[in-house]
C-alpha cells in the first residue's frame, strides 16, 4: 500500500471523536429535537408489488411514534417492560421502535418468519408484556399465547380481530405529543432493544443493546456508509435482526436523509431495478446474496445514474459479484463487518482502495486484532480469533454480555478481549480477511482451510449462484471439503460438471482446497439474518 493511502487511513482514525451524554434518548435527542419538525420525508413506504407507495415526513415519524408511546402507557406499559415486535418493513415498525424507546419501555424486534415455537421461545425468555404483529403471525401467536404468562396485551397492525388491540385505533385516541417529563428519564447505559442471535450453533442468545448503541451507529453512518441529509438510501434487510438497526434506523435517522422501505419478499430484479430508477436511490446496500443474484442477471435495463454509493454486510463478498455490479453501475461494494453485539466494526471506507474480499480495516473507535485463544497478538497472515480490545476506552456500540446469561457472557469476554467467534487473517498492509466462523475451519490433510476462500473460488465459475463448504469427516484425511451448490439458470447438475467444477477450484486456488465431494441443492439453508447454516448442511452429511 502507498504512503498515501496509509495517511488516509491514518487522519480519519485520528479525526475520530464520539461523546455519547450520559442522558441520551435517541427518539427524543435525534429524532425530535434535531428532525421532528421538519416536514422532509423520512420514509418512502413501497408495497410488495413496488408500485404503490407513500411518503412520510420526519415530523409525521415524530408524531406517530409520539403517539404509539401514549397509547402503551394507556395499557399500562412502563419503562423496562418488553414488546415483541413482529412486523414487515412498514412504516408502522418504526412508530413501535421509537415509541418505545420514548417510554423507555425494551423493543424486541424479531422477524416475521418465526413460527408458533419460535415466538414462544421470545416471549418465555425475554418476559415480553406486550406482542404487535399483522395477521401474517396471527395465528402462529394464538397458538402460544396461553402458555406465556408475561403476555398481556395483543396489538395488530392493519386488521381487526377479537381479544386484539387495532393499532390504528388505540394510537388515533392517544395524543401527538409525548412529555419527555411525565416518564423516568433514560439513561445512554438504559436498555432500549434487545435481539436475539441468528442461533446458527445453538439457541438463539439474547443480545441487550442500550441507548448509547443508536449513537454509536454515527461511526457506521460517517465511515462506512457514507450517508449524508440529501441521500436516499436503501437497505434490504429483514426487520428482525440487527442489520435493520444498522441499515433502516440509526444511521439513516442519524444523518437525516430519506429511507427506502420496500415490503416485498424475495428477490425480483425488475422492481429492484425499478425502485432504484424511479426513486433516484444514491446509496445502496444488500447481502451478498442479492448482489450474486445481480451478478447473474441482465442489468442493461437498468438505471443507475443516481447510485454514488453501495455496500455489503453479513458475509463477504465474493470478488465476481463485486466486479459484476462495477460494471454495470460504475459503483464498487463496500464491504463491512460486525455483528448483533457490535456496531460496523470492520469496514471498506470510501477513498480507502478495495482489496476484493478483503472486509477492509478497523473502524475508528476500534483496536481488532487477530489472536489466538490465549489472546496472543498472531503475525501477519496467520489465522486466529478476530478479537476486539474491550479496554481503554470500552468501544463504543459493544454490547456489555447477553442477556441473563453470564456464562455465555464468559466465553466470549476474556484477557481484555471480545472473542467475536470468527477467524480472519491480517496482511501486511492492515486489512482483514475472513476465514470462517470458528468452528467452521476444515483441516484435511494438515491443510487448514477456510470455507469462504473455496466459496470464493466456487462462485466464480459461470454455472454456479451460491455455494457454502463445510467439513465433512474422512478416515484418511481426517476431514474432506464438501461443498453445496446451487446452480444457475439453465445449467442442470451431473457428474460431468461436478468433474468440471473440481478441476476449475483446482486451477483457481491451491489444489488441495478443491472439493472433493460436491452435492447440488435447489437453495441453501439460512440464518434470518442471510448467514448460510453450515451446521444443518453438515447434518445432511452425516445422514
Amino acid at each position: 500500500m502507498n504512503k498515501k493511502n496509509s495517511s488516509f487511513y491514518k487522519r480519519i482514525c485520528s479525526s475520530y471523536s464520539l461523546n455519547c451524554p450520559d442522558n441520551f434518548n435517541f427518539a427524543f435527542d435525534i429524532l425530535s429535537n434535531k428532525y421532528g419538525k421538519s416536514e422532509k420525508t423520512a420514509l418512502i413506504s413501497i408495497d410488495k408489488n413496488g408500485i404503490e407507495f407513500k411518503k412520510i415526513s420526519y415530523n409525521k415519524l415524530d408524531i406517530n411514534s409520539s403517539r404509539f408511546a401514549n397509547a402503551l402507557i394507556n395499557l399500562g406499559v412502563k419503562k423496562k417492560d418488553k414488546v415483541l415486535i413482529i412486523l414487515p418493513r412498514i412504516s408502522e415498525w418504526y412508530y413501535c421502535i421509537l415509541g418505545c424507546a420514548k417510554l423507555g419501555a425494551i423493543a424486541v424486534p424479531s422477524t416475521t418468519m418465526l413460527k408458533a415455537n419460535d415466538i414462544k421461545y421470545r416471549i418465555q425468555k425475554s418476559g415480553a408484556k406486550v406482542v404487535i404483529s399483522t395477521s401474517l403471525n396471527l395465528s402462529e401467536i394464538n397458538k402460544i399465547k396461553k402458555i406465556c404468562p408475561s403476555l398481556q396485551h395483543k396489538i395488530l397492525v392493519n386488521d381487526k380481530i377479537d381479544d386484539w388491540y387495532n393499532f390504528d385505533e388505540i394510537c388515533n385516541k392517544s395524543k401527538n405529543d409525548f412529555d419527555r417529563n411525565m416518564v423516568p428519564a433514560t439513561k445512554s447505559t438504559d436498555l432500549m432493544l434487545i435481539y436475539f442471535t441468528s442461533g446458527s450453533t445453538s439457541m438463539p442468545k439474547m443480545v441487550g443493546r442500550d441507548h448509547a448503541y443508536a449513537f454509536s451507529h454515527t461511526i457506521t453512518q460517517k465511515y462506512w456508509q457514507d450517508l449524508k441529509s440529501d441521500d436516499i438510501h436503501w437497505t434490504l434487510t429483514d426487520t428482525g435482526w440487527a442489520k435493520a438497526a444498522w441499515g433502516l434506523l440509526y444511521p439513516p435517522l442519524l444523518a437525516g436523509c430519506t429511507i427506502i422501505l420496500y415490503n416485498g419478499d424475495g428477490f425480483d430484479l425488475e422492481i429492484h431495478l425499478e425502485i432504484i430508477k424511479k426513486h433516484k436511490v444514491t446509496t445502496f446496500c444488500a447481502p451478498p446474496t442479492i448482489y450474486r443474484l445481480l451478478a447473474q442477471s441482465d442489468l442493461s435495463n437498468g438505471e443507475f445514474n443516481s447510485l454514488r454509493h453501495c455496500f455489503s454486510a453479513g458475509e463477504p463478498l465474493n470478488p465476481e459479484a463485486m466486479r459484476s455490479w462495477k460494471n454495470a453501475t460504475g459503483c464498487d461494494v463496500y464491504d463491512g463487518y460486525g455483528q448483533t453485539e457490535t456496531i460496523n466494526v470492520i469496514a471498506n471506507f470510501p477513498g480507502m482502495p478495495i482489496k476484493p474480499g478483503s472486509m477492509g480495516k478497523p473502524c475508528p473507535g476500534f483496536k481488532i486484532e487477530i489472536i489466538d485463544d490465549e489472546a496472543n497478538v498472531l503475525e501477519i497472515n496467520k489465522i486466529g480469533n478476530i478479537g476486539i480490545k474491550i479496554t481503554d476506552p470500552y468501544p463504543p456500540g459493544l454490547f456489555k454480555g447477553y442477556y441473563k446469561d453470564q456464562k455465555k457472557t464468559s466465553q466470549v469476554f476474556k484477557n481484555g478481549w471480545y472473542l467475536t467467534g470468527d477467524t480472519a487473517t491480517k496482511d501486511e498492509d492492515g486489512y482483514i480477511w475472513f476465514v470462517g466462523r470458528a468452528d467452521d475451519i476444515i483441516t484435511s490433510s494438515g491443510y487448514r482451510i477456510s470455507p469462504f476462500e473455496v466459496e470464493s473460488s466456487l462462485i466464480e465459475h459461470p454455472s454456479i449462484l451460491e455455494a457454502a463448504v463445510v467439513a465433512k469427516p474422512d478416515t484418511i484425511r481426517g476431514e474432506i471439503v464438501a461443498a453445496f451448490i446451487v446452480l444457475g439458470k439453465n445449467h442442470e447438475g451431473n457428474e460431468k460438471l461436478k468433474l468440471e467444477i473440481q478441476e476449475f477450484v483446482k486451477k483457481n486456488s491451491a489444489p488441495y482446497k478443491y472439493p472433493r465431494e460436491i452435492i447440488f441443492t435447489k437453495n441453501l439453508p439460512k440464518t434470518i439474518s442471510g448467514k448460510i447454516r453450515r451446521v444443518d448442511l453438515r447434518n445432511k452429511l452425516e445422514c
